[in-house]
């Protein structure tokens, strides 16, 4: 007997309303304040010249708006946008190809560029500067040089590792844009937004749970909607009220300071297995079962924005407020006591 696979017509219009949470315009983007305007101007500036704008680099953690910016730019502008990532550029000619295939004014957004290899990054200069790159055909005595043209195009660079992007890469953008983590109200704002798209009913208090504790990221805000979504449908009236958010928080094991299990897991190795540090990134990622890309870039940084976690050269120390939140306290032999 043959399978068949269904989509719903639920599935497929529930798929569509997700698709449109990133917001078109520079109107419908809350936070970000100081960014929008800076973007928003230049934006304007170029659009009224007819010109394409200066190269944009934008930095920041991940889940804060990045690519959505980065399409809103192109959208504000009137033009096209082609988008890759670092990692899927491997060799010069995947770079000639998106080049050659731009149209003037248009927008080639490349996600993660730290990640691109020495060698596409040193013929992304000339496209960059002088727009056109020079590629070698065959190799050994019959090389040969072809120079091909580039449309005068935007540039739009994402980088969760600012420091990780060479000294000539980033001298090259004009405009150095970095995006910091959300306070609570536009998150709440997000939330209103996407749960209109989403078609679920969210109280103001119940968004304010959740803008509590997504660690000031709106993709978070916005996986914990869906998740508090499918809570409030199976478990209470398919709205979304205070205790509904704290209940399907708790649920996810997720603490009123935001913090989740992972969060917990490495604050407790530090101060259970290391005596609250200095300890390695390398032990914590082994002792955790997890990554160490990842502990760096997805969980340090709130736990060191929420006071939990310092950097020294030694190692990573877990501070008082970490030993408070397990309930453990210090004593004057290195010992641990529960309070």
């Amino acid at each position: 007997m043959t399978e068949r696979f269904i989509t719903s017509t639920l599935n497929r219009r529930d798929s569509a309303r997700e698709a449109t949470l990133r917001p078109p315009a520079f109107s419908e983007f809350p936070g970000q304040d100081r960014v929008k305007e800076q973007l928003e101007l230049f934006v304007q500036a170029a659009k009224a010249r007819d010109e394409a704008l200066d190269h944009i680099l934008l930095s920041g953690p991940p889940g804060l708006g990045k690519t959505t910016l980065a399409y809103i730019i192109a959208n504000e502008r009137g033009t096209n946008i082609k988008s890759s990532s670092g990692p899927a550029i491997e060799k010069p000619g995947d770079l000639a190809g998106l080049l050659t295939s731009l149209e003037p004014g248009d927008v080639l957004f490349i996600d993660e560029i730290h990640r691109l290899s020495t060698t596409v990054e040193e013929y992304l200069y000339s496209a960059m500067e002088d727009f056109f790159i020079d590629i070698m055909l065959e190799q050994g005595a019959g090389a040969r040089s072809v120079r091909l043209s580039v449309p005068r195009f935007t540039l739009i660079g994402a980088t969760t590792r600012q420091g990780m992007i060479s000294a000539p890469l980033r001298a090259r953008f004009g405009l150095n844009i970095r995006l910091d983590y959300y306070d609570t109200e536009p998150l709440c704002a997000i939330l209103a937004r996407s749960a209109g798209i989403l078609g679920v009913e969210i109280e103001p208090e119940g968004a304010e749970v959740i803008a509590s504790r997504c660690r000031g990221t709106p993709r978070i805000a916005n996986n914990l909607l869906r998740r508090a979504r499918d809570y409030a449908q199976i478990r209470a009236d398919s709205v979304i009220t205070k205790k509904v958010a704290e209940d399907a928080l708790a649920m996810l094991q997720i603490d009123t300071d935001g913090l989740d299990e992972m969060d917990l897991r490495i604050l407790d190795v530090i101060i259970s297995n290391f005596r609250g540090g200095p300890v390695g990134l390398k032990n914590i990622a082994v002792s955790v079962g997890e990554e160490e890309d990842a502990i760096e870039d997805v969980y340090e940084p709130f736990l060191i924005q929420r006071g939990y976690l310092t950097r020294t050269s030694k190692g990573r120390v877990a501070t008082d407020r970490a030993w408070r939140k397990l309930g453990i306290k210090r004593t004057l032999g290195g010992t641990q006591e529960l309070f």
